[in-house]
């Protein structure tokens, strides 16, 4: 451990990746800075006192207690609203977070969750397991109506790699007047979300957690969906009404769901959500990548230039200035 370094990474890694490896990208970026990895308690202790920019998860308030020069907290998930926001606020500390760093991967495990869906790879798995060489049939991805809820990084990545399918694609954002990647784009309207639900022939929900997006696909929605409509969700749980989800499960009212993200998490394992053929659920992991660290290394070594020149509203992905 070195004397006063001026950025500190916490001990905590991410979806299995050790933190030594960001460690080791950001030193490759920040040649002229001192970097070091906090591995204990007590060294997060002592070597956030004079940092100016601390990376982690998430950090307790006793711990910023102890710290005395900082200026960045830089988040290395997408999500914020575990952080003591309120704290680094009267602290005078900006955050930021690592929205982006996950849209390629987690864009690519929509991807799969549809065509599996589409394609009916589970029948054509469990008749391998069985050794039996019987034909089934399958639908296809082309010419249908895939709905986007969110078109931040991830969403406007998912429509990316849809571009060569064939489908058309409807948006749905906060902001609509400002267009989008898909060829619609509509707000959070009851009656113009439900006009879009009621094309859909796939729903993938991409938004964070919010009071308009908590349960915003209810027992509604998916009795307006068509019953052979797909719904993906990599948002979060909440947004999905577990129980009206279940319902429309278990009652044919849609084709199959793929949940990277539950109500509860994690899912316990005697919930009826696994008992579902139709149900593919992945134990909130779209966002792991091996370039994670890189691609978040790149945005903060960036935002750290950025403070040595002095400037704080122009850091990349600031949530809180």
């Amino acid at each position: 451990m070195t004397g006063n370094p001026d950025v500190v990474v916490l001990r905590q890694g991410t979806h299995g990746l050790p933190a030594e490896e960001y460690v080791s990208e950001l030193r490759d970026r920040l040649p002229d800075h001192s970097v070091e990895l906090a591995r204990t308690p007590r060294e997060e202790r002592e070597l956030i006192r004079e940092a100016r920019v601390v990376s982690s998860v998430e950090i307790e308030a006793e711990l910023l207690e102890e710290a005395e020069n900082l200026r960045l907290f830089a988040g290395i998930a997408a999500g914020y609203g575990h952080l003591p926001l309120d704290t680094f606020s009267d602290m005078n500390v900006a955050v930021t977070n690592a929205s982006g760093v996950h849209a390629p991967n987690i864009a690519e495990q929509v991807l799969g969750y549809i065509l599996t869906s589409t394609r009916r790879l589970r029948e054509g798995w469990r008749r391998e397991q069985r050794h039996e060489w019987r034909h089934y049939q399958a639908g296809e991805l082309q010419g249908s109506t895939v709905t986007v809820v969110g078109l931040g990084a991830i969403g406007t990545a998912v429509v990316e790699r849809l571009e060569g399918f064939g489908v058309d694609t409807i948006g749905v954002r906060y902001t609509p007047e400002k267009g989008g990647p898909t060829d619609e784009v509509l707000g959070f309207d009851a009656d113009d979300f439900h006009d879009a639900l009621a094309r859909t022939d796939h729903l993938v929900v991409a938004a964070p957690l919010t009071d308009t997006t908590r349960g915003l696909v209810g027992e509604e929605e998916f009795e307006t969906l068509p019953p052979h409509a797909t719904v993906t969700n990599v948002g979060r749980g909440p947004i999905l009404d577990t129980d009206a989800l279940v319902a429309a499960i278990q009652n044919n009212r849609i084709a199959s769901a793929s949940l990277d993200v539950t109500d509860p998490e994690p899912l316990p394992p005697e919930h009826v959500l696994w008992e579902f053929e139709n149900v593919t659920i992945t134990p909130h992991n779209a966002g792991h990548s091996p370039a994670h660290w890189s691609r978040l290394a790149d945005i903060v070594a960036r935002n750290v230039e950025t403070l040595d020149e002095g400037g704080v509203d122009e850091l990349e992905n600031l949530v809180l200035p």
